[in-house]
């Protein structure tokens, strides 16, 4: 049952939303549905095409919820009055088919509405995971380390924000599309992001994540072939997920990418990121964000051992990406690169112009890139330190581990 709702949920969403344009009300009537399998499906066992009982299931949950509730309310009279014209337009085999066509255009709408830029990112990736991902509040709850009723809140305010700000149900066309699809790439991102640097708890990574966000880049890729950035982001997340079995030792332990060994990354998963970055590749007028970050994730993915890694080609993709999307995460990370390529005392003197930078004042990868630093440069004492404020700041029990080892390494 958890495999058919996680294949099936998003695509009845999407056609619910698109009949009733309320994706509340369809997230609501498709959880009727669900719940209607679950009380018949054991006995007379999984339909042929699930997806199509659950649809028309939905359908007949819809007409009756709509007769209930359309003397309160105006709104619901008039939906009420639309479905059951939908209800005599539309056979039963005329319904099955429409879950068996090509929802794309729906799921695409749906991933719009979620991602919309009236939510916080917060919201959005909370949406999202639900409505398309079809994880439970719980399940968010526990990704995230967040209680449930804060989840809760968040989806039940995430709604709401939709419904108030008179959001439609739609895919945005031409210029809208381009505005409106940095959102939807970030909160894919984000989602990926914590599942492969947990912010918080005792994992170092949550791999479910990275696949929940892994699967909606690839629909996004597959809904919008002709969007160069959308490829690029799905190549940064293959090339990266390729490393996640070589990202923990045998105790759950942190192991940094240039201690990592190569021979567990996941082939399959970098021929798929190389891939898909050609495509972003031949589709772009140049790269974008996503892109100029893939092509140094393949860099490192090219290299046979960590000694023939290319720094200097991955310093000037850096320099490019300082150039096209500025941040002072961004500087870290190119202070990193300046440091494998030219030197420590390079990288030092770009994490030194960073350290009056007030949104890094808690941001623990400061200290350690500069402990790290510091560390090469043989001045031990400054770095212990460094590794000792990095590690009050993390929330990560593996990552804080970590820390206070290298922090340990600088005494002796």
């Amino acid at each position: 049952m958890d495999a058919v709702w996680r294949l099936e949920s998003a695509r009845l969403i999407a056609g619910l939303a698109r009949i009733v344009h309320d994706v509340g009300l369809a997230e609501e009537l498709a959880q009727d549905a669900l719940v209607a399998a679950l009380e018949q499906w054991p006995e007379s066992g999984i339909p042929d095409k699930p997806g199509a009982w659950l649809m028309g299931t939905a359908k007949h949950r819809a007409i009756d919820l709509l007769r209930r509730r359309k003397r309160l309310e105006l709104k619901y009279e008039e939906m009420g009055h639309e479905l059951l014209g939908v209800e005599h337009e539309i056979s039963e085999r005329e319904f099955e088919a429409v879950i068996d066509m090509d929802v794309g255009d729906d799921l695409l709408g749906l991933i719009f509405t979620a991602c919309h830029p009236v939510l916080s990112p917060e919201a959005r990736v909370a949406l999202t995971l639900r409505l398309l991902g079809g994880l439970t509040t719980e399940e968010i709850a526990r990704a995230f380390l967040v209680s449930e009723p804060a989840v809760a809140q968040r989806i039940v305010r995430a709604k709401r924000a939709l419904h108030e700000a008179h959001v439609r149900f739609e895919v945005p066309q031409g210029a809208e599309l381009a505005t409106r699809l940095p959102s939807v790439l970030e909160v894919i991102y984000l989602i990926f992001n914590e599942g492969y640097t947990a912010t918080a708890g005792d994992d170092w990574l949550r791999p479910a994540l990275c696949e929940d966000a892994l699967r909606l880049g690839r629909i996004l890729a597959e809904l919008t072939p002709r969007e160069p950035e959308v490829h690029g982001l799905v190549a940064l997340m293959e090339i990266q997920a390729s490393r996640m079995r070589a990202r923990v030792g045998r105790t759950g332990d942190a192991v940094l990418l240039l201690d990592q060994d190569r021979g567990r990354w996941d082939q399959l998963l970098i021929r798929r990121g190389l891939a898909a970055l050609e495509r972003a590749e031949h589709l772009g007028d140049g790269l974008g964000p996503y892109a100029l970050q893939a092509a140094i994730a393949a860099c490192h993915a090219r290299a046979r051992t960590a000694a023939e890694t290319d720094w200097a080609r991955i310093a000037a993709f850096y320099d490019a990406l300082a150039h096209l999307a500025p941040s002072p995460v961004m500087e870290l990370n190119r202070a990193v690169a300046h440091g494998m390529a030219f030197g420590p005392a390079a990288g030092l003197d770009l994490v030194d112009a960073l350290t009056a930078e007030p949104s890094l004042a808690n941001y623990q990868y400061l200290p350690s890139v500069r402990g790290d630093l510091l560390a090469k440069l043989a001045r031990f004492d400054e770095a212990r330190v460094e590794f000792e404020r990095a590690a009050t700041l993390t929330l990560n029990a593996r990552q804080r581990e970590l820390l206070l080892e290298r922090a340990a390494h600088c005494n002796r």
